[in-house]
């Protein structure tokens, strides 16, 4: 489950594929694969939400690592590799990194005193 906490670690990646709609399901379950069958094992894996757009156009992976060195570890492994590079032939591929630098909530989910 990943959890958001303020501060460079654990690392976020976050992976927008812009693809057709009619290639979206597709994409969602190569990366379903890929994270299931060999990234989450990878040492430094942290937790991962895949998103999908209610246009049909984005797949977004939501991806915790330890650290970016984890994260391109992660990159460089042949298991992975078949999967991710399948999904860049239907994709088009916007990787970013980020650390927390504020978390926001309800005025709801906050306790009253």
């Amino acid at each position: 489950m990943p959890t958001i906490v303020k501060g460079d670690r654990p690392m976020t990646a976050i992976n927008v594929f812009t693809v057709a709609p009619e290639q979206q399901s597709h994409l969602v379950d190569l990366l379903r694969r890929a994270t299931e069958s060999s990234i989450r094992h990878v040492p430094g894996f942290v937790a991962a939400a895949l998103h999908r757009s209610l246009d049909g156009t984005k797949v977004t992976m939501y991806a915790q690592w330890r650290t970016p060195e984890d994260y391109e570890r992660m990159r460089a492994r042949p298991d992975a590799s078949p999967l991710l590079a399948e999904a860049l032939t239907m994709a088009r591929f916007d990787p970013g990194f980020y650390e927390v630098t504020d978390i926001f909530t309800s005025d709801a989910s906050r306790p009253a005193v």
